[in-house]
């Protein structure tokens, strides 16, 4: 019964390695919104770090949490860093690149509670009288990342973290 047991188990790791050694090497999580402003407007809350205080949902997880600032909190190399409880954990983000009423790309250094490198775009289009927002992250997926999807969605994971903030954006360009 024991080696029954034994043999159940190693059958199962070895099942989740193989299916963890299928995933893709790298991921996309994306989400959009058609707000009612126009892209000027928009992008001037996504291009100043120091706006984002009023529309990320991740602000709202720890209202505790350190952040710092680089002087200058707009545009191409603008950077914030954050310390928070373990939701948030600790990172820091900064501003690649920055094109007016367009895009703003985000290099995203999670340091706590696991490391990872990622990018984050926030893409604006006209559309309809308002903007269409995109916000994309994107990046690479380690052996271990890999492992973790097998249990986890990080598209449902962050995805809905997405769609929380672009709503919260909204009401913020909307006013």
């Amino acid at each position: 019964m024991l080696i029954l047991i034994f043999i159940l188990i190693t059958v199962t790791i070895v099942a989740i390695l193989i299916l963890a050694s299928f995933k893709p090497d790298s991921f996309l999580v994306e989400r959009s919104a058609i707000l009612q402003a126009t892209p000027d407007k928009v992008f001037a809350h996504i291009n100043d770090l120091r706006s984002w205080a009023a529309w990320s949902t991740w602000e709202k997880m720890d209202p505790q949490m350190k952040k710092t600032y680089s002087a200058n909190s707009v545009g191409k190399g603008a950077t914030y860093e954050w310390e928070g409880n373990k939701k948030v954990g600790h990172g820091r983000m900064s501003i690649t690149d920055s094109v007016p009423d367009t895009k703003v790309v985000i290099q995203l250094d999670f340091i706590k509670p696991f490391e990872a490198h990622n990018m984050g775009e926030l893409t604006l289009q006209p559309q309809n009288g308002g903007t269409l927002v995109t916000w994309a992250m994107y990046g690479p997926s380690p052996f271990i990342s890999k492992l973790f999807g097998v249990f986890v969605s990080m598209d449902k994971m962050i995805g809905k973290d997405f769609e929380d903030s672009l709503a919260n954006l909204r009401s913020v360009v909307e006013k």
